[in-house]
């Protein structure tokens, strides 16, 4: 049998060695390919975009913690607190710190008042919030509930009483229509705060100025807040301050109230509803300005409850509405005399002009009468005495000749019908009518009757007290105008800053004699038998220059009787006054409207004498001050 050989195949060194050699260096091409990228990347972190990644870095491990400032305290002319910052305890816990927070509450709550639905929210906030955070237990602790929490406080590891600043307004609601408040910031807050780009100077604030001089000057108050640079894990746990940036405090505010003399015209009003105004006419600087009734602006400051606030807003004095500013009554006789500036600017008058007054006024031509408020009328009256005495048909007579168009054009100086720019928000700017805008609000034209109305300050026109004020300052300064204002001064004690009126254009008339002489009336109103004001002010230590005023709430028929008697309260007369002394410098300007009191004279007149007695007489001593008066016990 043949057998057969197995063939051996022999391997070719060469080729595999050329292989190995090709394979190896790919490889190694491949290689340095790779550490080339990887070259070129590490120089792109490390060099290239070291900024930038470092930059991230530090967001991630450096956080930048805001710090509130303080809020600018406020004062009145002569250094008294109005808005103070008091110290607010809160209880915290860090629940991290606590092994069994449901037993420490319950510990908690027999020492210390812990609502259950204030719980409740706080173990709702516990289910998502980082433990290490500290979380607030109780917004406000008395002094005594920080003693008692402080005595156990070793019982509850974790727990801690945190300070903070809190506004308080010490005097309440004397000056709530003023300053107004501070609260927590809302929505409609945060949207203001964005589009102002205000943003970062609230990151770390929770209240805001909401009304009066808090909103006005909210920026100088606020102040600039600090900054905490601070080291954080990767869980946000703060691990080190690296740096840290104090707050800059707000500016402190001097107003221009004698905080005296409001809360004097305050007790004046003793709760009725209306509004007081004194003005400084040297300067245009707001003295008082009271708004009855009021409220207490501290209920605001941490949230106000809905009970509290529904009880507000459901009043019926409407104690929310700041009636110096706001509230919009019918001037009345107290603009008498700056219609008869205007008719002695005119040349519809003089000083000698007499009218017969039998008790009525009628238009030529036309049957019905416009009545007098003295029924059976004042005889021969001139301008003194159409002033002093308060005659409605001088002025009926005075309006018919100069008509609507130059009573509107010539009331706009004093301030009517506009903004008096006083530095609150809460302002209204009352009706100064005219034809164009009695045709556009009620598509009806303009008749010689609604001129009439307006000749004795009724009608369509219409008025705020510090409108009232303003125009009598005025016509007391001799058509110099000053801007209205609270702001006196601006800094800290040592470092005030007094801010200077403004001023706007005087008024000038063709007849500059005419000032005189409406003043003059004015004077004898004040100090001349039979003037309105003269049962309340002829005996004073003080010469000044008044006018009052009484203020229909609603049209009369033509043959009917006022009674206050038939009434309803709501609908009777309002009580006018205005007025300023010394008569020869005038020092106090002041304007009154006491709602449905009746007579002005009578009714707010007393409440003038009391304003200017406390004001300019140095032994004046109030009612309710003064000892009272022993009766002798009869024999």
């Amino acid at each position: 049998m043949k057998r057969f050989k197995k063939r051996v195949a022999f391997r070719d060194h060469a080729a595999e060695a050329a292989l190995f050699s090709r394979r190896a260096i790919v490889g190694f091409a491949l290689v340095i390919g790779l550490m080339v990228v990887l070259l070129v990347n590490l120089y792109s972190i490390q060099i290239h975009n070291h900024a930038d990644y470092q930059t991230r870095s530090n967001d991630n491990r450096i956080r930048l913690i805001p710090v509130a400032p303080n809020r600018g305290l406020i004062y009145d002319r002569h250094g008294a607190l109005l808005a103070d910052n008091r110290p607010v305890y809160s209880l915290e816990v860090i629940p991290e710190r606590v092994k069994d927070l449901t037993a420490q509450l319950d510990a908690i709550s027999e020492i210390l008042p812990l609502p259950p639905e204030r719980r409740a929210q706080l173990e709702e906030r516990l289910k998502t919030a980082r433990r290490f955070r500290p979380q607030t237990v109780i917004a406000q602790l008395t002094e005594a509930q920080v003693a008692t929490f402080s005595v156990n406080q070793h019982r509850f590891p974790g727990f801690s009483v945190q300070a903070g600043l809190k506004r308080f307004y010490p005097h309440g609601a004397s000056l709530t229509h003023v300053l107004g408040y501070v609260s927590r910031i809302n929505d409609s807050d945060q949207e203001r705060i964005e589009q102002e780009g205000e943003r970062a100077r609230y990151a770390a604030s929770r209240n805001i100025g909401k009304q009066g001089i808090e909103r006005f000057y909210e920026r100088q108050l606020h102040g600039e807040p600090g900054m905490q640079e601070v080291e954080v894990n990767n869980r946000g746990r703060i691990v080190r301050t690296v740096s840290a940036t104090a707050p800059t405090s707000g500016q402190d505010l001097y107003l221009t109230l004698d905080l005296g003399l409001q809360k004097h015209a305050e007790r004046l009003l003793d709760g009725r509803r209306g509004a007081v105004v004194a003005m400084d006419p040297r300067d245009g600087g707001i003295l008082a300005l009271v708004s009855s009734p009021s409220y207490d602006p501290n209920l605001f400051v941490s949230g106000i409850s809905g009970g509290d606030y529904n009880r507000l807003l459901n009043d019926k004095n409407r104690p929310l509405i700041n009636r110096a500013t706001q509230g919009q009554y019918a001037p009345a006789s107290t603009v008498k005399p700056h219609l008869a500036l205007l008719g002695l600017e005119k040349g519809h008058i003089t000083a000698k002009t007499k009218i017969w007054d039998p008790g009525w006024w009628q238009i030529p031509g036309v049957d019905r009468r416009y009545r007098d408020w003295k029924r059976w009328g004042h005889g021969w009256v001139d301008l003194n005495m159409a002033i002093a005495h308060s005659c409605d048909p001088y002025f009926y007579d005075l309006a018919y000749k100069t008509g609507i168009n130059d009573i509107s054009q010539f009331m706009y100086q004093f301030g009517f019908g506009q903004s008096t720019g006083v530095d609150i928000l809460e302002e209204a700017v009352g009706n100064m009518p005219t034809r164009d805008w009695k045709r556009i609000r009620y598509k009806e034209p303009w008749y010689i009757g609604d001129t009439i109305s307006v000749g004795i300050g009724q009608g369509y026109w219409t008025a705020t007290p510090l409108q009232l004020a303003l125009s009598t300052t005025i016509l007391a300064n001799s058509g110099e105008r000053f801007v209205p204002h609270f702001l006196k001064a601006l800094g800290k004690d040592d470092e005030r800053e007094d801010q200077l009126p403004e001023q706007r254009p005087p008024m000038e008339l063709k007849r500059p004699e005419a000032w005189k002489q409406v003043q003059h009336a004015m004077y004898l109103t004040a100090h001349q038998r039979g003037g309105s004001g003269y049962r309340q002010f002829n005996d004073a230590p003080y010469t000044s220059a008044v006018k009052t005023g009484t203020g229909q709430v609603f049209g009369l028929a033509e043959d009917a009787d006022y009674d206050d008697e038939s009434v309803s309260e709501h609908l009777r007369d309002n009580a006018l006054f205005v007025g300023y002394a010394p008569y020869d410098a005038p020092e106090i300007v002041i304007a009154i409207v006491l709602e449905n009191a009746g007579w002005g004279g009578a009714n707010a007149g007393p409440v003038a004498r009391a304003m200017f007695d406390y004001y300019l007489d140095p032994d004046y001593v109030a009612p309710w001050d003064q000892p009272p008066v022993e009766s002798e016990e009869a024999e």
